[in-house]
């Protein structure tokens, strides 16, 4: 193993997923688990480099020599089999999908490591065989599609390549909404789960695979809405309809689970990230001192007000994560929370109206995106969808935004003032969308 440790940590910090940017790789393997395909393991690495220290998943197959694609070579495992990333191994993917599709498909003999399929009444059965292709363009994860080779619903397998303990909730929360009969997420699959021990010898479960219907050639809401906008078309019904998706979302997250009206200390976290993230901005962004006073005013208000109760929320919406099908009108995904939050805090409850504020953000960086020489016209397309949004939204949720005015603004500042910070580092052109937002929000005395 320590031979395969070294080969990793050269191949790891190549790989898209990997996150510890800029250091050495410190490796060990904290679970092995064979499983029912020849030569074949998962396994969960550890690295201390990143702080605190990441756990990734690294499925792995010995195969021979000059049979891998380049693209998945890790490297020699002896003089005549090399180590490949098990992700494009037909063995592994066959023995994957029927152990998400075919109930009671054991994925491996060690109880540690554990399938289930999952409860889909919205669609039809998988076909039994399936042709697997890894997605590409992922940043934090492997997924895979399988495409029926018969009649049957094509299945999209998402590999966690981050470990954490717990039900991740990519998998929790779109499975209880599927399970209530939502037809705004993909029907939920199956799953895998795994079991090890922390290096305090503590056993720790947590989510490793989930499998969802995969909805064949249809695009996001990000690709729809900018091929609207750059064509001048009318786009306030399906923003309508997005507000609506969103909010029934939110209604069924908040019964199927728990709910709780906001603590003090709720209100202080908040606010505090709020007020944290603002003294960044401060001091990378410039431009954006003539508006300090007006933020922390718009904060101050939204501390003051009457707050909804906490539930569970996507955390991390934008038009990106929501695609239009034919059959489901418009689909939401992607339920992992923002990913540079700590899992334990995404799975928190929080406010639904961050979600709101993220689309509205989200709406906004379409004029950004289209080279139009009438900025005037783009302008108006994105307010008017952007009101549709909000429309559609208050319309499922009984007439009105719960936490909307001051509340809804400082989360659209906030994730403005993010964006500021983010487009300085990495993208100055496009530093005058959030900052335009900004002078709307608060603009300057």
């Amino acid at each position: 193993m320590g031979d395969l440790l070294d080969l990793l940590a050269v191949w790891m910090p190549r790989q898209r997923w990997y996150g510890t940017k800029g250091r050495d790789p410190r490796l060990s393997v904290v679970a092995s688990w064979e499983v029912a395909a020849p030569q074949t393991q998962l396994l969960l690495v550890r690295d201390d480099a990143a702080e605190p220290a990441v756990v990734y998943q690294v499925p792995v197959a010995e195969r021979p020599a000059g049979s891998v694609p380049p693209g998945s070579l890790i490297g020699a495992a002896s003089e005549d089999t090399v180590w490949a990333d098990a992700t494009t191994d037909d063995a592994f993917t066959d023995l994957l999908y029927r152990a998400v599709t075919v109930p009671g498909t054991a994925l491996s003999s060690d109880p540690g490591l554990a399938a289930r399929t999952l409860p889909s009444p919205q669609v039809g059965a998988p076909a039994p065989r399936a042709t697997a292709r890894v997605l590409s363009g992922e940043q934090s994860n492997t997924s895979i599609i399988f495409r029926p080779e018969e009649d049957g619903v094509a299945v999209i397998c998402k590999l966690f390549r981050q470990a954490n303990g717990g039900v991740n909730p990519d998998v929790e929360l779109p499975t209880a909404l599927a399970a209530a009969g939502a037809t705004f997420v993909p029907a939920a699959i199956g799953e895998v789960r795994g079991t090890w021990t922390s290096p305090e010898g503590t056993p720790i479960t947590g989510s490793l695979a989930f499998a969802q219907q995969f909805f064949e050639g249809v695009e996001d809401a990000w690709r729809v809405a900018l091929n609207a906008a750059g064509a001048d078309d009318d786009f306030r019904e399906p923003a309508r309809a997005l507000g609506e998706a969103v909010a029934r979302m939110h209604v069924a997250l908040a019964a199927a689970f728990p709910t709780r009206e906001p603590e003090p200390a709720d209100r202080a976290a908040v606010v505090g990230a709020w007020e944290r993230r603002l003294a960044i901005a401060m001091t990378e962004v410039p431009a954006l001192a003539p508006h300090v006073d007006r933020i922390r005013e718009v904060y101050a208000r939204a501390a003051a007000n009457a707050w909804p109760a906490l539930q569970r929320v996507h955390g991390d919406l934008h038009l990106g994560q929501v695609l239009y099908t034919p059959s489901n009108g418009w689909v939401l995904l992607d339920f992992e929370g923002e990913p540079l939050r700590p899992m334990e805090e995404r799975v928190l409850p929080d406010l639904a109206v961050r979600d709101v504020a993220g689309m509205l953000r989200s709406f906004d960086y379409v004029s950004g995106a289209i080279s139009d020489d009438d900025g005037a016209l783009v302008r108006a397309w994105v307010i008017a969808a952007q009101q549709a949004f909000l429309d559609g939204y208050a319309a499922t949720t009984g007439g009105s935004i719960p936490g909307g005015g001051d509340l809804l603004a400082a989360f659209e500042l906030d994730k403005a003032v993010y964006e500021a910070i983010y487009e300085t580092r990495n993208r100055p052109d496009w530093l005058g969308i959030p900052l335009a937002a900004i002078g709307r929000l608060a603009p300057a005395d």
